[in-house]
């Protein structure tokens, strides 16, 4: 066996980053993974769900969906062979697998392990039209009717895009609203236009059994559980919070770990910690934590985390949203601007989207949620501008060009 400096389990975007950039530091990195490498985000989630965003039928996702994957797979492969990283494609377990027995104590340790779907308690959940979002894009056939139970990223993205494939679809969810991390009055405004194309939304309805629910297809789309049941973590004197993720401080040094980091120190980055279940999230999680094997200090904002919601249009958001600006006491100001406003949204035929922009007592952007199209890349704009603390004021003089959708943050301030 090759020199090891670092070892990472899980090669998933947060695992396939910390090694690249760990290796390019001069650091050998021996990474384990079981499956195909690139993780949820490029086999079964942010990838292949794109692509249904971006083809015009069903038929087109599935046949673009396998191209694109494997394209991708191949990218991180190429990543992996570099001569300071050594793949081992096996499960890594605490306590059996030799190297990482050999290891504890002396070299760091990622545990970057992903989330797998989290099933409700649901009497007869194991009803054959049950599905997750991984089994939904092995279909090979369009639904009929698609039953959607809850309203949260995943749900509302399948639901938009299998209703413009053809799809009768119907969403049901526990809460008042869709999306809870979005602002209650850009998600009600993206779930009336979806109702409005034929989505049925039951909303504050808890489902208590499948039986009754009329659809060819079931997906459960309520949130995400950690893979961290088959690491046998007690063999490495780790312990996990109740729901199975692993505490870990800010650096993501697990928080629990200390029979490891009498000598070394071990790390848990991506969905696996809890923190901030975003492939972008992990990949930054990755370098800060080499960072802090390697005794260097960086400046990534952790608490300015953008996020988007690839329906039809999309939604996107960074900082808090109004409902919890006031339940913090935040004195704070709202500026609203509007895609019909501009002119470029005009030309596109994409009129239809919503903009809402906070800012603190001194002028400071504390946060914006937005729908329409390309909200994404507006919200971007706004995640770097936050992070080096800029006024609304300092925003209103920078130069933005026309005609474009960002002219609609520009606006805003005005």
């Amino acid at each position: 066996m090759n020199k090891t400096d670092l070892i990472i389990i899980g090669a998933g975007p947060g695992g396939y980053r910390a090694a690249e950039y760990a290796a390019r530091q001069g650091l050998h990195v021996t990474i384990f993974e079981e499956g195909d490498v690139g993780g949820t985000c490029l086999i079964r989630g942010c990838i292949p769900t794109k692509t249904y965003v971006h083809s015009a039928t069903f038929a087109e996702a599935v046949e673009r969906q396998q191209q694109v994957v494997s394209q991708l797979r191949s990218g991180v492969e190429s990543i992996l062979s570099h001569p300071n990283i050594t793949l081992i494609r096996e499960r890594a377990v605490f306590g059996q697998t030799p190297l990482l027995q050999e290891s504890l104590g002396k070299v760091p340790i990622i545990i970057a392990t992903g989330s797998r779907a989290k099933l409700p308690p649901i009497a007869d959940i194991a009803d054959p039209r049950v599905v997750t979002s991984t089994e939904l894009l092995q279909l090979t056939t369009l639904p009929r009717r698609l039953c959607i139970i809850g309203a949260g990223v995943i749900g509302m993205e399948f639901a938009s895009v299998f209703q413009r494939f053809g799809s009768e679809v119907t969403v049901i969810e526990t809460l008042k609203e869709c999306l809870p991390m979005v602002d209650s009055d850009i998600a009600k405004r993206l779930r009336k236009l979806l109702e409005k194309r034929g989505i049925r939304f039951r909303m504050k309805t808890a489902v208590q059994t499948l039986a009754d629910i009329d659809a060819d297809t079931i997906l459960i789309a309520t949130g995400r559980q950690p893979n961290t049941d088959t690491l046998n973590l007690q063999a490495a004197g780790i312990t996990t919070d109740s729901r199975g993720f692993l505490p870990v401080d800010d650096n993501f040094m697990i928080a629990n770990s200390q029979q490891l980091t009498a000598n070394s120190r071990a790390y848990a980055i991506g969905d696996v910690n809890g923190r901030q279940l975003l492939a972008h999230a992990a990949e930054m999680q990755a370098v800060r934590a080499v960072n802090h094997i390697l005794g260097r200090t960086d400046g990534i904002r952790f608490d300015i985390m953008p996020a988007a919601i690839f329906t039809e249009p999309e939604a996107a958001c960074v900082g808090p949203h109004e409902d919890q600006l006031k339940e913090q006491g935040v004195e704070y100001l709202c500026r609203k601007a509007f895609w019909r406003a501009n002119g470029k949204a005009l030309a596109m035929n994409e009129t239809e989207g919503m903009l809402k922009l906070f800012s603190d007592a001194q002028d400071r952007i504390l946060g914006c949620h937005a729908y329409g199209a390309h909200a994404a890349d507006i919200i971007q704009e706004v995640s770097v501008l936050m992070c080096r603390d800029t006024t609304v004021n300092q925003l209103a003089d920078m130069v933005h060009i026309h005609p474009t959708l960002g002219e609609i943050l520009k606006s805003a301030c005005e």
